[in-house]
């Protein structure tokens, strides 16, 4: 097998593979991955970034490269005699202009993901929220990926019959091509309640006990079982699905793959069960393995009165050129596939044709949604908060005409960050890809109006609601932060203190030789800290607050400018917390109560014509 350790610097050619506008990757010292006896490609929370990081040079590989890579691995492994899985578990849209500026949405996603060979699928929350979206994943995903597409907890109503079914098959039992490891695969969603109604999930609690989950585990000839799907490692859900198959195979390894939580994370259950999340964006590519596995229920160590001991190994591998390269064995000749080109063609033709490097202004500086605590001039949230909504909003009529507001905005609705120099369509989508309207609710109480953002972020019974729904108001990877305490760094000291970037943990760089290491994701997780192929510096990452909230037509610190009454305003998303908030101060308000703001602007359309207005430029943006 290939079980090296040691890091490599290496050399590093021109990039030809990625999109043209991509930065070039940077040559770093890498960690070799651990092949073993059963390997896996693992991407979660793609969010439609097919065409890569054009703006940062650790993830600016695209999905052809992916297509290219996957091929040269799965040559690797025949060529070894052992096995390559490639795993998807959801999240593939929104997120992307890609996505989510095509007509329909959709249009190019479906046709550019299936040119990757995937084993093993499953749906995120993301494919549910709308029901055109979920018909999409039906009569698409599904079927381009029939015999790898599992959906353990998760119906549609057939939009031909009306009858509720199974999105896909619950289960599917198979032996790998070169070991011939016999493997039962279960793919799941998280207990999802935001989902479109032309959809179910069932809780995972309940899935356990139907009949079909009882009798798939009765199954004794078995070398591995695999659990997969869209759902936090480090959660209840999958907490009861360790409990449950251990009971009934109480010596089987079990290797689980998540997603959602768009962190870099590995936990151990057992000494032979483990779980691996790999990040989100198309900036990690996971690479997991697995040694002494039976075969064919046949103990490889049958001679001898001892079982082999079953070993798992990790690697988050950025996605560039430079690691793709190295892993695969490739130069820069030899690494681009005609598939993968073709694959690459396609994403620079859709790019093309939705008109993605249309410029809007010129960002002068960068603006971070965790790299920088909050508030901060360099936060993407200050920025919202101080300038984008309140200039927005105080051009309204109402506000003109002396009226006054308060603006809430969650944090989750902004999912990128905004790098200096051009801000362009494809910044806009990444930056809030959602449609939700700005909504309003005239002339609330002040003294109640003010006190929403303090129930929507200070905890109390609106957060218990909130986590008791699954239904988190900040980015993800920040929500996850509640079961990962070590990933949080400290405002007070942020220009010397950095944590995770997603991975979080106090490691020290491990090379004192090499020249100065790129900052990147320095991981931290069940089994230590050398789970990174690429040796970074570490970043900083900070808490955030659920909400953000800006005072447009007055002062909201001085006591003497406080209104009698303001419009509360709000992305639409959250008008259940808002309505909830407000009657828990004793204001009973309903969804009748409200209207849009605008004939229905999102924020994102706000944004876009805030940059457009402040940041205009007619030249090329500096660097």
């Amino acid at each position: 097998m290939f079980k090296s350790t040691a890091f490599l610097f290496a050399s590093l050619r021109a990039a030809s593979c990625a999109q043209p506008e991509a930065q070039q990757p940077i040559a770093a010292p890498l960690r070799e991955l651990p092949w073993a006896q059963l390997n896996f490609l693992h991407t979660t929370d793609i969010h439609g970034w097919w065409g890569g990081h054009l703006q940062e040079a650790s993830f600016s590989a695209d999905w052809g490269d992916y297509v290219s890579f996957a091929k040269h691995m799965r040559d690797k492994a025949d060529a070894e005699g052992v096995d390559l899985l490639v795993v998807d578990t959801g999240d593939r849209v929104e997120g992307n202009a890609i996505y989510d500026s095509s007509k329909p949405r959709g249009k190019f996603t479906y046709e550019i993901a299936k040119e990757q060979h995937i084993d093993l699928i499953s749906s995120g929350n993301h494919e549910l929220y709308k029901a055109d979206t979920a018909e999409g994943e039906y009569y698409h995903t599904v079927r381009d990926f029939q015999g790898s597409y599992l959906a353990s907890n998760l119906d549609i109503y057939d939009p031909r019959t009306g009858y509720l079914e199974p999105l896909a098959p619950r289960y599917k039992k198979f032996t790998t091509k070169n070991q011939g490891i016999r493997v039962l695969a279960f793919g799941f969603i998280f207990d999802f309640t935001g989902n479109a109604n032309n959809t179910v999930v069932t809780r995972v609690e309940d899935t356990v006990n139907e009949d079909w989950f009882k009798e798939a585990l009765k199954d004794d000839d078995l070398d591995l079982i695999v659990v997969f799907g869209h759902v936090d490692i480090r959660s209840p859900e999958y907490a009861i699905l360790f409990s449950t198959i251990r009971a009934a195979h109480n010596d089987l390894p079990i290797q689980f793959f998540g997603g959602h939580s768009h962190i870099r994370d590995y936990k151990i259950f057992d000494d032979k069960s483990v779980a691996l999340e790999s990040g989100r964006y198309m900036e990690t590519l996971g690479f997991m393995s697995i040694d002494g596995l039976s075969t064919g229920g046949k103990d490889e160590s049958a001679a001898t009165p001892q079982k082999p001991v079953v070993t798992f190994s990790r690697r988050y591998i950025d996605n560039n050129l430079f690691s793709l390269r190295h892993h695969s064995g490739k130069d820069e000749k030899t690494f681009p596939t005609q598939y993968g080109l073709n694959v690459s063609k396609a994403i620079g033709d859709a790019r093309d044709s939705l008109d993605l490097t249309k410029k809007y202004g010129c960002a002068p500086r960068d603006l971070w949604i965790s790299r920088r605590p909050y508030p901060h001039k360099e936060s993407i949230l200050s920025w919202i908060e101080e300038e984008v909504l309140p200039d927005s909003i105080a051009e309204s009529q109402r506000i003109k005409s002396g009226g006054k507001a308060l603006v809430i905005q969650n944090t989750g609705a902004i999912r990128f960050d905004v790098f200096k120099g051009a801000f362009t369509k494809d910044t806009k989508f990444l930056v809030s890809p959602f449609t939700s309207p700005l909504r309003l609710i005239k002339d609330v109480p002040y003294k109640a109006a003010s006190q929403v953002i303090k129930l929507l972020n200070n905890g109390g019974p609106i957060l218990l609601e909130m986590m008791e729904a699954n239904a988190f108001l900040q980015p993800p990877e920040v929500t996850a932060a509640r079961f990962r305490p070590d990933l949080l760094s400290f405002a007070q000291s942020f220009e010397s203190q950095s944590g995770g970037g997603g991975g979080g943990g106090g490691q020290s760089p491990m090379l004192a030789e090499v020249p100065a290491l790129i900052p990147g994701y320095t991981t931290h997780d069940d089994a230590g800290i050398d789970g990174d192929d690429t040796v970074h510096s570490k970043i900083a990452f900070y808490n955030v607050p659920n909400c953000i909230q800006s005072a447009v037509g007055f002062d909201s610190n001085n006591k003497d400018e406080e209104p009698q009454t303001v419009d509360l305003m709000y992305n639409g998303f959250i008008q259940k917390w808002i309505l909830m908030a407000l009657q828990y101060i004793g204001q009973k308000y309903t969804s009748d109560d409200t209207e849009v703001y605008a004939q229905g602007e999102s924020f994102t359309d706000i944004m876009t014509g805030w940059v457009e207005k402040h940041w205009a430029s007619e030249g090329e943006c500096p660097k």
